[in-house]
């Protein structure tokens, strides 16, 4: 008896001598080649398995620079909240020392 591989534990990693993918949206028929085929697809198959961390990663940055973009505008109404709040305290610090001077 011939133990096949499973998901987790293929029988061989090398892509041409895994079993084609076979899907039910392919059209099969006597056009389609599947020798020939076969060991490109699996080979895409492998190719792009290997690269979903890649686009993972890339859309996890995009989605990440998308906050830091909209938070922008906001953190700077703080910052210059701040700075306004600082000037006004100055200010009012020179008013009163003027005060004080001039009633001397």
């Amino acid at each position: 008896m011939k133990t096949l591989g499973t998901i987790d534990h293929p029988l061989t990693h090398d892509p041409r001598k895994q079993a084609p993918m076979t899907s039910t949206h392919e059209p099969t028929g006597p056009t389609t080649d599947l020798s020939v085929i076969g060991v490109e697809a699996r080979q895409n198959r492998n190719r792009a398995m290997q690269l979903i961390p890649e686009a993972l990663a890339r859309a996890h940055m995009r989605e990440r620079l998308r906050e830091a973009e909209e938070a922008r505008p906001a953190a700077r109404i703080v910052a210059a909240r701040r700075m306004q709040r600082r000037a006004e305290r100055a200010s009012m610090r020179a008013r009163r020392a003027l005060a004080v001077a001039v009633m001397q």
